[in-house]
């Protein structure tokens, strides 16, 4: 069935459904398969093509086996249909393949209602800085589009310069929103349970090589602000995940295990406030040993400080440490026990090495001493590290003596433990990077970092660095330092240039403003404000009224300019539009290049009973425009008057 003339589109008016298309689905291809995003390419591509070519588009049978096809790569790709991730994959399929039917008025209408609903879904993924440039530069191309189809064909330039003067009327708006709709802690909506799948940080569990990986990362982990002089870098131990359980591969925390945490603070605390990429997990990454804890974070048994609920967004914590203490002198028997069980029959040469060092001088210090000359003898710190055997410890300590801090922390716990001294490994992060612009110190990804802990006789539980035995660089300086060229660290920390290193440094400190200034106004902040405007105590209901009413207002300023700004209609230009409208309703349209008499002769021709009362008006308004009594508007009323 062909479209009616009235509704069918423009031709002119594709390209633009074309651009705007593109410009809303282009940075979702960061997140989505490459199959996915190489299949909208091409439906995006083909529309050009045909919309080039001038060729007709295909026939709904064929569009209906695309939808079907593209709905089941989803769910072979995602197993649901639902989701963040598969949700949006929908969008983005629908839109490009809705390319391929937009015939009407309404199909582009449709197309540019869900490129408006598509911008929503970059939030998902990002709440940078490019990210909003970009969707206010995309919410301009989309209303340009929007224009383009109601206005018709004509001047492109002011076509796109009105939809730039809307965007920047919805600015004031935009602003009083974001002020003063009622924040909550969270997100606005609920998202699917997908939507924090892709989140990258510290595991709960360690493997040989899992922590190297993390290490090649340069994404910030977290930032720290501290109230005084930040202390030197070998101090800077941030504690995450306590594993004790060994399965002879893999390293976990033991979960429900009672809290008898009994800290003795030996310096100061450090006071500092943390601000913490969402990782998924619970742990605070809180500096050694957390002294005072906020509201809703507690520790755990093992020095690590818990939240109630995971991270699953960008938080600041206010925290303060003692960077010398001792940590449970007395512990209890049934801890000390798991932390010298390894499952049976497991690294034998270890365990021989072990009991010999034991046999020699069984003190403990000794016992540590040994293990750490051992390690600075021969072995080599690095993010490639061979495959390990079965006997993963064997492997390392004798034959390959070659890894990264997971390695050397996995294979010191074990020889205490063989050697009869309780030990564990705990994950977290080793060091920083200070902001020269800001003053924030920067942890990254690539501060990642494992470490063992022991247990002795009245003095707690005591924190050993193998890593430092084999490569002290790694702790007084950090990474970049302690690793040789070649090593696959990621680019951005390998910087050594004076003047880059500050570029990069300037770069994080606005974003960072972006994150504690813009994406960090909570509840709280919005209640600070509203006090400093003389608004205390206010809940949501009057906050709804006091967001309403100042719309209002600004409605009606904006109104009022813009009847203020309207250019001035002379009377008769005005009642010669008055006079078309009255033959609009007839179906009868003038075009903006048809002259009175031509008009009046077409009516003449196609609606001859129109022609007797439509005469008079024409030549009343050639009198008053173009003749001597053209103050008197008398005789084009009353012509006027006369039409049906």
């Amino acid at each position: 069935m062909s479209t009616p003339a009235r509704s069918a589109l423009d031709f002119t008016a594709v390209p633009w459904l074309l651009v705007a298309s593109l410009v809303a689905m282009a940075p979702l291809a960061m997140h989505q398969p490459v199959w996915l995003s190489f299949f909208a390419g091409l439906m995006l591509a083909w529309s050009s093509w045909l919309w080039w070519k001038d060729q007709r588009l295909p026939g709904r049978w064929l569009l209906f086996l695309l939808v079907i096809a593209a709905c089941a790569g989803v769910m072979l790709e995602f197993r649901t249909l639902l989701g963040r991730d598969a949700g949006v994959a929908m969008l983005v399929l629908f839109m490009s393949m809705k390319l391929l039917e937009v015939k009407s008025h309404r199909d582009a209408m449709v197309l540019i209602t869900l490129a408006y609903f598509l911008l929503l879904t970059h939030y998902f993924y990002s709440q940078s800085i490019p990210t909003g440039i970009w969707l206010i530069f995309s919410l301009w191309v989309i209303t340009s589009t929007l224009v383009r189809l109601h206005a018709g064909a004509g001047n492109e330039r002011a076509t796109v310069r009105y939809a730039g003067l809307l965007t920047l009327q919805a600015l004031p708006f935009m602003l009083l929103l974001y002020l003063l709709f009622p924040r909550i802690n969270g997100p606005l909506w609920g998202l699917p349970q997908d939507a924090h799948a892709g989140q990258t940080g510290l595991s709960e569990t360690m493997q040989p090589g899992s922590i190297a990986n993390l290490a090649q990362s340069g994404e910030i982990a977290f930032r720290v602000r501290f109230d005084r002089e930040i202390p030197p870098k070998e101090k800077l131990y941030w504690r995450g995940p306590v594993m004790e359980d060994f399965d002879g591969n893999t390293w976990r925390p033991i979960t429900g295990r009672l809290r008898n945490e009994r800290i003795e603070k030996l310096s100061a605390p450090i006071t500092y406030e943390t601000t913490l990429e969402a990782h998924n997990q619970r742990w605070l990454l809180a500096l050694e040993a957390p002294a005072d804890l906020p509201p809703d974070v507690t520790l755990n048994g093992t020095l690590t400080a818990n939240s109630r609920q995971a991270v699953t967004m960008r938080q600041r914590f206010r925290l303060s440490s003692s960077i010398d203490y001792r940590f449970n002198t007395e512990e209890d028997p049934a801890v000390l026990r798991r932390n010298l069980s390894l499952p049976p029959a497991r690294d034998p040469q270890t365990r021989d090495l072990a009991l010999r060092w034991r046999e020699a001088d069984p003190r403990p210090e000794q016992l540590i001493n040994k293990a750490l000359s051992l390690f600075a003898q021969e072995f080599y710190y690095t993010l490639r590290p061979p495959l390990l055997g079965p006997n993963s410890t064997d492997d390392f300590l004798f034959q390959t003596k070659r890894g990264f801090c997971e390695h050397y922390a996995a294979a010191f716990v074990i020889l205490m433990r063989n050697a009869g001294i309780p030990a564990r490994v705990v994950g977290g992060y080793q060091g920083g990077e200070r902001n020269t612009v800001d003053g924030f110190l920067i942890v990254r990804q690539s501060d990642a970092h494992a470490w063992a802990e022991v247990w002795l006789e009245n003095r707690g539980w005591v924190r050993i660095d193998p890593t430092a035995a084999v490569s002290p660089a790694r702790i007084e300086t950090g990474i970049i330092d302690a690793l040789p060229a070649g090593e696959p660290l990621p680019g951005l920390i390998q910087i050594r240039s004076e003047w880059l290193r500050n570029i990069r440094h300037r770069w994080e400190a606005i974003n960072n403003a972006w994150n504690q200034q813009i994406l960090g106004y909570n509840p709280q902040r919005q209640r600070e404000l509203l006090s400093r405007l003389g608004l205390p105590d206010t809940d949501w209901r009057s906050l709804t009224s006091i967001l309403g009413l100042t719309c209002a207002l600004l409605m009606a300023t904006l109104t009022a300019w813009t009847l203020y700004q309207r250019p001035r209609i002379d009377p008769a230009t005005r009642l010669w539009r008055k006079a078309l409208r009255h033959l609009a309703r007839r179906q009868v349209h003038c075009a903006p290049w048809e002259t009175p008499l031509a008009l009046a002769q077409r009516v003449e021709h196609e609606h001859p009973e129109l022609s007797d009362r439509f005469k008079p008006v024409v030549a009343a308004y050639i009198e008053v425009r173009y003749g001597t009594q053209n103050n008197d508007l008398r005789t084009l009323r009353k012509a006027i008057a006369q039409l049906p």
